[in-house]
């Protein structure tokens, strides 16, 4: 399938390139040997092959979820710089 080189111009205006003449002369032959390339791939017989999504198998590495202890109020608050009345205290903002 030979690609003209107006066909080359309007596929770049579509993805806004601006070519020069020499580019889309080039560019013409190379998307053409492409197209070429594809359609040798459709002759192939592929009826008897499964359509896959991937090509490895697919699964979740996941580990078993488990419910464990949480750490304490007091060593949660151990950190901050202020506490009153087991909360944090912030300063206020008005």
């Amino acid at each position: 399938m030979a690609l003209s080189p107006e066909e080359v111009n309007h596929v770049a205006m579509l993805a806004r390139l601006a070519l020069s003449e020499d580019e889309k002369t080039a560019f013409a032959e190379q998307l053409s040997l492409i197209l070429d390339y594809v359609e040798r791939l459709n002759e192939l017989d592929t009826g008897e092959v499964e359509p896959l999504i991937h090509i490895l198998p697919v699964f979740n590495v996941l580990r078993p979820d488990e419910a464990l202890p949480g750490s304490s109020q007091e060593e949660i608050l151990s950190n901050a710089p202020l506490v009153e009345d087991g909360q944090y205290k912030v300063p206020r903002i008005i």
